[in-house]
């Protein structure tokens, strides 16, 4: 497979073209994370709407029928369910850790073993996150750990 990259003029909208006879899933993959990655959700704190970028999220949480975006400095409220951000931005960098958590993969610094099969992520914040069991393997495929790690 070739790879082309071309510049288009200043007034032109930047554009990606896929042509391939096969595409694998491996690369149906590639695409959606960068496609997510591009964008963005509105967030609400006390009476302000905010533009928030995907990539300053580091986790969702739902609390009480509401879903959170929590940021390095900021929880904004968003209007989506968890299983809607699963399904918008989970072939991306983001994980379901939990039943309440979505995880952003980037923001993990290392992982440490926990109690009864369950990891813990350790955030470049400083904050960690409890990975749930069930939930342990789909992160060790998304990280291609397999049995090793």
């Amino acid at each position: 497979m070739r790879v082309i990259y071309e510049t288009p003029d200043p007034e032109e909208e930047d554009v990606i073209i896929v042509r391939c006879s096969s595409p694998d899933e491996r690369l149906i993959s590639m695409l959606k994370t960068y496609e997510t990655s591009q964008a963005g959700l509105t967030g609400y704190l006390e009476d302000k709407i905010v533009p928030i970028k995907l990539q300053d999220v580091f986790y969702f949480e739902a609390n009480e029928n509401r879903v959170f975006a929590y940021c390095d400095s900021e929880v904004y409220e968003i209007k989506y369910k968890l299983y809607e951000l699963e399904e918008l931005f989970g072939a991306g960098d983001f994980l379901r850790c939990s039943k309440s958590m979505i995880l952003n993969m980037e923001k993990i610094e290392f992982l440490s073993p926990h109690f009864n099969g369950k990891l813990e992520a350790h955030l470049v914040n400083g904050e960690r996150i409890l990975i749930s069991r069930q939930y342990v393997r789909d992160l060790k495929a998304k990280l291609s750990l397999g049995k090793e790690g």
